[in-house]
């Protein structure tokens, strides 16, 4: 659920297809610059209602599911 919600906003702030992005996919293959991931960061914040920390270290989609997933759990 959470990884369906990430995967729809990537592909709507970066304009991309839905097949491109799985887990291991990084934001880097899909042609993501700092301002795109900013973008995707800020609405991960708006949907779930969380603080991302350390967005430097959100390299790929699964790091990205992984701490939103732990922040909705603690």
């Amino acid at each position: 659920m959470v990884f369906e919600k990430i995967k729809g906003i990537i592909v709507e702030q970066l304009g991309i297809e839905e097949d491109k992005v799985n887990l291991q996919t990084t934001f880097e293959e899909l042609g993501a610059d700092s301002l795109d991931l900013f973008q995707v960061i800020i609405e991960i914040e708006e949907e779930f209602g969380i603080q991302l920390e350390d967005a430097e270290k959100i390299k790929k989609v699964e790091d990205a599911v992984k701490y939103v997933e732990s922040k909705i759990e603690a």
